[in-house]
């Protein structure tokens, strides 16, 4: 699990790009539509503090304080917060 999240990690610290297909049939069953779209997912700094941080385990989950897991916990659900209304400027 540690190597998947840390593949995941690197890829959206680093950017990426996603290829979709997209395909229509008819009522009859016949392929009458194929869209292959590519979207470029930019680099994200989060990711990539995230995955620093996974490297370098300095500042791990484990070595936090109380105080410190809280203020962290906070700020995770105000990004999600603002990820979810639309107002994330990352």
């Amino acid at each position: 699990m540690d190597g998947k999240l840390a593949k995941s990690l690197y890829k959206k610290a680093v950017g990426y790009t996603a290829t979709e297909k997209t395909l229509e049939y008819s009522p009859e069953g016949e392929l009458i539509k194929k869209k292959v779209t590519s979207k470029h997912y930019p680099p994200d700094i989060t990711a990539l503090k995230a995955y620093l941080e996974l490297l370098s385990g300095e500042e791990s989950i484990e070595n936090m304080t109380d105080e410190e897991l809280e203020k962290e916990k906070e700020r995770l659900l105000k990004e999600l917060e603002e990820i979810k209304n639309g107002t994330d400027e990352t």
